[in-house]
């Protein structure tokens, strides 16, 4: 995979070319790597402070919070890497609350002999990310594990940002009637991530979905702050994050199996794999659960944006079978689409 953009930032030259034990201890060598590595790309007036914390301005009202670690192997996949997949990841979790996210903070677990290449590599991609979505990254930490104790490198990231007063987003907020709209098509990271692996060589032109969701988010809430629910269906995918939905709000959801956009190479791949795309995971697509008179109003400002041009209304809630998510596929037979049981795409996200 090419990265063009990243020639021209060569990797910093430092006393080793890979991890070792004493970059996690605290001394000089945890100073280099922190200098030459993580605050060229990071730095801001809040980080450049240096403190254990970071002291942030607060305009008031209410602040949505969000963490998440990221273990994804391969951490290089089409369309992207753990880098980005950490930023977007966390930004998407806090902007699916309505809020704008603000601050960062990083923390990364390395393996003892982890190529700084490797690394800087990785933290270009997460900079980049992070410029996309509007987000300070704050505070971080960085912990050095034995060699075999973690694969390359763990990421955890944790997310802030404000919420209007006006907007109330939440999985228990819906009602009969509402529709459901999807901004894309389903099972792109998840795919990329499975076909890239060891051992699973596709002809195929899979690449993940990984993106920052908030400006789109922001385009939607300026046509209406009466959005019931919104969710970015990563881990389970769509059948787990409408399941929770119906459970939430003791409600039904009817899904339309035509309506339902999947790229064929996706679905190529998803047969082969004997995988149903509806529980595979996506890394740059939402949900979201609005009244039936702005759903249209709110789709067409979705379309305006390039990560919503493909955005359709898949389905509608009902007072019908209520807990139950159900799928009427092209016989006109309705089948129930359930929680996933056990895990089927280990460490994609």
């Amino acid at each position: 995979m090419d990265f063009p953009e990243n020639l021209s930032c060569p990797v910093p030259i430092l006393s080793h070319d890979t991890v070792q034990l004493a970059h996690g201890a605290g001394g000089k060598l945890s100073n280099e790597m922190i200098d030459k590595i993580f605050l060229p790309r990071f730095l801001n007036a809040t980080l450049e402070k240096m403190e254990d914390q970071a002291v942030l301005d607060n305009p008031g009202g209410r602040i949505a919070f969000s963490t998440d670690t990221f273990v994804v192997d391969p951490i290089f996949f089409p369309g992207g890497d753990i880098g980005d997949l950490a930023i977007n990841g966390t930004v998407n979790d806090v902007a699916m609350s309505g809020a704008q996210p603000k601050f960062m903070s990083v923390a990364f677990i390395l393996e003892e002999g982890l190529p700084f290449e490797t690394l800087h590599r990785i933290v270009l991609s997460m900079e980049k990310a992070a410029k996309m979505a509007g987000v300070l990254i704050v505070a971080g930490d960085t912990k050095v594990v034995n060699r075999g104790s973690c694969d390359k490198l763990f990421i955890n990231t944790t997310g802030f940002g404000f919420v209007p007063d006006d907007v109330h987003i939440s999985a228990s907020n819906l009602k009969p009637g509402d529709k459901i709209l999807l901004s894309g098509s389903l099972a792109d990271h998840g795919m990329a991530v499975m076909t890239s692996r060891e051992g699973l060589s596709f002809q195929s032109t899979v690449k993940s979905d990984t993106a920052g969701l908030n400006h789109l988010v922001q385009d939607m809430l300026k046509v209406s702050t009466d959005i019931h629910a919104m969710r970015d269906p990563t881990r389970g995918g769509l059948a787990t994050s409408l399941n929770e939905f119906a459970n939430s709000s003791k409600v039904g959801i009817q899904l339309y199996d035509g309506h339902i956009p999947v790229k064929e190479d996706v679905r190529g791949a998803c047969e082969i794999l004997g995988i149903d795309p509806l529980y595979v995971a996506n890394e740059g697509k939402l949900i979201a659960v609005v009244p039936a008179d702005i759903a249209d109003h709110i789709l067409a400002a979705m379309k305006k944006n390039s990560l919503g041009k493909d955005a359709v209304i898949i389905g509608e809630v009902t007072d019908k079978h209520p807990g139950v998510v159900a799928l009427k596929t092209g016989l006109g037979a309705n089948r129930i689409v359930d929680m996933p049981v056990g895990e089927q795409l280990p460490r994609i996200c």
